[in-house]
């Protein structure tokens, strides 16, 4: 299993570089809404749907809202950029609330609440430039390396115990830390101020979490253990994006606020 994912892990990385370095913005941006239509697929799973038909027009549903942001009304970005983090502050609330009965209409809007801003955050991200695409997943790996590894040395307190059982609260700190020096090291470097950078990158951080627990919520509501199969070792797409599609739009509208771009 660990050389699935270690062999996932490097062949993804391999396959971001060449997505986002190599070939044309325009075509980075199909592709990246392509993945978000898989992920859409696997949302449909989560919708207690028995019928591929059915799977396949909510599909056709998220994709065709994902085309709207792309094609239509991209002056709405903000917008939309401000509702997804309204909703992600919810689903915070919501997770301290769980194990609570999740309406079937309910389930069908939050995956549009989850892709949809994404999409429209990660567009924007590209188009201010690759490099702010990139430190916003470097800030959610940050986070989730060092979760992985101070959960592992000083994990005792549960973090989500009916949603993740997992995750600790030393974990969520150790990740906290490790963003805290990159926000640093990072604000540093490019003469930021770091008493406005680093906490906002740690809330960046923490609103990933929410985005991690939150997928996990419907997994277990739905009794699935990974979204999809796609990355072996990994899981599905919801799997691998959970954490940066709540962290994504905060990076994005914060930069606004900051005048970081």
């Amino acid at each position: 299993m660990l050389k699935a994912r270690v062999v996932t892990s490097v062949v993804s990385l391999i396959l971001i570089a060449v997505v986002l370095f190599a070939l044309p913005t325009q075509i980075a941006e199909v592709l990246i809404g392509l993945l978000l239509v898989i992920g859409a697929w696997e949302w449909s799973g989560f919708l207690g749907l028995s019928s591929s038909v059915t799977k396949a027009a909510y599909t056709a549903m998220v994709s065709a809202c994902l085309a709207l942001v792309y094609f239509v009304v991209p002056e709405k970005t903000p917008l939309i950029l401000q509702i997804a983090c309204v909703w992600w502050f919810v689903a915070f609330l919501w997770n301290l609330r769980f194990p609570t009965a999740i309406p079937m209409p309910v389930r069908w809007l939050c995956g549009l609440l989850v892709l949809v801003p994404l999409y429209a955050a990660l567009i924007l991200l590209i188009r201010l430039g690759v490099d702010y695409l990139i430190f916003t997943m470097l800030i959610v790996w940050a986070a989730d390396a060092g979760a992985y590894f101070a959960g592992k040395k000083f994990g005792r307190v549960k973090l989500a115990p009916a949603i993740s059982p997992g995750k600790t609260w030393e974990g969520v700190i150790g990740g906290l830390l490790l963003v805290g020096v990159l926000a640093a090291a990072t604000g540093l470097s490019r003469n930021l101020d770091i008493a406005v950078f680093v906490p906002f990158c740690l809330g960046v951080a923490a609103i990933s979490v929410v985005g991690d627990l939150t997928v996990s919520m419907f997994k277990r509501t739905s009794g699935v253990k990974d979204s999809g199969t796609l990355f072996p070792g990994h899981g599905g797409v919801l799997d691998r994006i959970d954490s940066v599609a709540a962290a994504a739009p905060l990076f994005a509208l914060g930069l606004g606020w900051l005048g970081l771009a």
